[in-house]
C-alpha cells in the first residue's frame, strides 16, 4: 500500500517525478522518457510552464489549429483554436467559407458589466435599519478601495455600483453586497476579488460603528468572491442571407434547408436532452478560442450553461428565424474575456494567438469568440439535417484510429485514399489495416459499421 507523502510541494521537480514514478508506475524509465519528451527545449520557456501551477512535472500538449477566412464586421480573421477533438477546426473553417460569400458574420458587444458579491449573514429584524446604514455610508466603499481601483479607473474602468441585496427569502439572515464592475481589456478576476475583500472590511467596520442601530447584532461575512455568471457581459453574433442564396449544395432545396434548420434549432430550444448536446457543440468552437487566447474556459462554460437555463429550462444558445425573404441565424451569450493580464503576456502560444488576431481588445475578442461558436453550430446543424454528423466526423477521426493501430505514413496514405468514397467506422478501418498489413489490396474491405473507438464529436 502506498503511504501518503508529506511536503511533496517542497520537493524539487526531479524529486517529485522520482517519487511518483517509483510509487505509481510499472516502468519508471519509460514514463520518465515520456514525461521529459514533453518538456520544452528552451529552459526559460519550460520554467514559465513550471511556474503556471503547482507540482508541475511535465507539459500537456493540445493541437493548436487555425480556422481561416472568417469575415467579421468586414474584417478578415484567421482564428486560433486549441482543441483535441476531431472535426472542430474543419467545421469552423467550412462555416467561415460558406458565409464568406454571403456577407460574413456581423457581431456586436451589448454590454460588458461583471458582478461580484460580499455574502454575509445578519440576523437582526429591522431590515430598513440595515438599508439605512448602508445608504448612509455607501461612499466609503468607493473611498476605501481607491488604491485598488486607481489603475483600472485610469483605463476607464472600475467599480460601477454597489447595492445591498436582501436574500433572506432564500436563506435565513442572508444578504449580499452586490457590486458591478468594468474591467476594460482584462478578465478582471483578481481586481474584482481584491475590491470585494476591501468592501467586506469596510462593511464590518461600518456595522461595528453602528452596532446600536443594528440591534447589537453582528454582521458575519461568509465570503467575498466574483461571480462567473455574467449575464450583463453580453455579445451577439449573426449571419443572414436571402433564402434563394443559401444554395447549400447537398441536393436539398433552399426552402427545405431553411425549414429543417429552423426546426432543428427549435428542437434544441424545447428539448433539454438535445439542447445539452447542441450547446456542447457551440462550446467546441468557443472553448477552443478561449483556451488558445489564454482565457478561462471553465468560467466561460459555467456561465454559458447558466445563461442557457435563465428562463427556468435549459435551452439552445442559438436561434434561427426567417425575416421577410432572409434566413437569419444568431447567438447571444455572456462572455467574460480578457486580452491582458493572466498568462496572455507570458505563454508563448497565447501571445502568438493574440498576434494572429491582431492584438484584439477584450470586446473584439468577445466578438471573435462568439462567431467561432456560431460557426461551429452552423456546421453541426447543417450536417445533421443533410448528410448526418458521422460522415464528416469519422473522416477526421480516421487518422486517430490509424495512429492507435501504429500505421506507417505509407499505410495511412493508402487507407485514407481507400475511404474517400466510403463510410468510416472503427471496425472497417481495422479490417482495412489488417488486410493491408497482410499484403492484400484494399478492394474488398467492408465499409459499413456503427461502432468505433476513441472520443466522438458531439454537436
Amino acid at each position: 500500500m502506498i503511504k501518503p507523502i508529506k511536503g511533496f510541494s517542497k520537493l524539487s521537480k526531479q524529486a517529485k517525478i522520482e517519487w511518483l514514478l517509483s510509487q505509481y508506475t510499472q516502468d519508471a524509465e519509460s514514463s520518465l522518457e515520456m514525461l521529459s519528451g514533453y518538456w520544452h527545449n528552451k529552459q526559460e520557456v519550460q520554467k514559465l510552464h513550471d511556474e503556471f501551477i503547482e507540482n508541475t512535472i511535465s507539459n500537456y500538449y493540445m493541437p493548436f489549429g487555425v480556422a481561416p477566412n472568417f469575415l467579421i464586421n468586414g474584417k478578415m480573421y484567421a482564428i486560433p483554436m486549441a482543441i483535441e477533438e476531431s472535426s472542430v477546426v474543419a467545421a469552423a473553417s467550412k462555416a467561415a467559407n460558406f458565409w464568406l460569400d454571403r456577407g460574413g458574420f456581423q457581431a456586436k458587444v451589448i454590454s460588458t458589466i461583471k458582478v461580484g458579491h460580499v455574502h454575509f449573514i445578519w440576523e437582526g429584524h429591522n431590515t430598513d435599519a440595515l438599508q439605512q446604514v448602508f445608504d448612509t455610508h455607501r461612499e466609503r466603499f468607493f473611498a476605501n478601495s481607491e488604491d485598488i481601483t486607481k489603475n483600472m479607473r485610469a483605463r476607464g474602468g472600475g467599480v460601477l455600483d454597489i447595492q445591498l441585496v436582501d436574500k433572506t427569502a432564500l436563506e435565513q439572515g442572508y444578504y449580499q453586497l452586490e457590486a458591478r464592475f468594468e474591467t476594460c481589456d482584462s478578465m478582471g478576476a483578481n481586481f474584482i476579488n481584491s475590491c470585494l475583500e476591501s468592501f467586506a472590511h469596510t462593511w464590518l467596520s461600518i456595522a461595528q460603528e453602528n452596532a446600536e442601530v443594528l440591534e447589537n447584532t453582528p454582521v458575519q461575512v461568509v465570503m467575498s468572491i466574483l461571480s462567473n455568471f455574467t449575464p450583463e457581459c453580453l455579445v451577439r453574433a449573426e449571419v443572414r442571407c436571402k433564402i434563394d442564396e443559401i444554395n447549400e449544395g447537398s441536393g436539398i432545396g433552399n426552402q427545405e434547408f431553411v425549414d429543417k434548420f429552423r426546426r432543428a434549432i427549435r428542437i434544441a430550444s424545447v428539448e433539454p436532452y438535445r439542447a445539452v448536446t447542441h450547446n456542447k457543440g457551440i462550446m467546441n468552437g468557443i472553448d477552443a478560442v478561449v483556451i488558445a487566447t489564454g482565457n478561462d474556459f471553465r468560467a466561460t462554460e459555467a456561465c454559458a450553461h447558466a445563461y442557457a437555463a435563465k428562463e427556468g429550462r435549459y435551452s439552445s444558445l442559438t436561434h434561427a428565424a426567417v425575416e421577410g425573404d432572409e434566413f437569419v441565424f444568431w447567438i447571444e451569450l455572456p462572455l467574460s474575456l480578457g486580452s491582458v493580464g493572466g498568462i496572455t503576456s507570458l505563454h508563448p502560444m497565447v501571445k502568438f494567438a493574440h498576434e494572429l488576431l491582431g492584438y484584439p481588445g477584450a470586446q473584439e475578442l468577445m466578438l471573435i469568440t462568439a462567431v467561432a461558436g456560431l460557426a461551429q453550430n452552423f456546421s453541426a446543424v447543417r450536417s445533421l439535417i443533410t448528410s448526418g454528423i458521422q460522415k464528416g466526423h469519422m473522416k477526421m477521426h480516421l487518422l486517430n484510429i490509424l495512429n492507435q493501430l501504429e500505421a506507417t505514413d505509407e499505410e495511412k496514405v493508402q487507407i485514407v485514399e481507400y475511404f474517400k468514397d466510403k463510410v468510416v467506422s472503427f471496425s472497417a478501418a481495422v479490417e482495412a489495416f489488417t488486410q493491408l498489413r497482410g499484403g492484400h489490396a484494399l478492394n474488398q474491405v467492408a465499409s459499413s459499421g456503427s461502432s468505433h473507438g476513441g472520443t466522438t464529436s458531439t454537436h
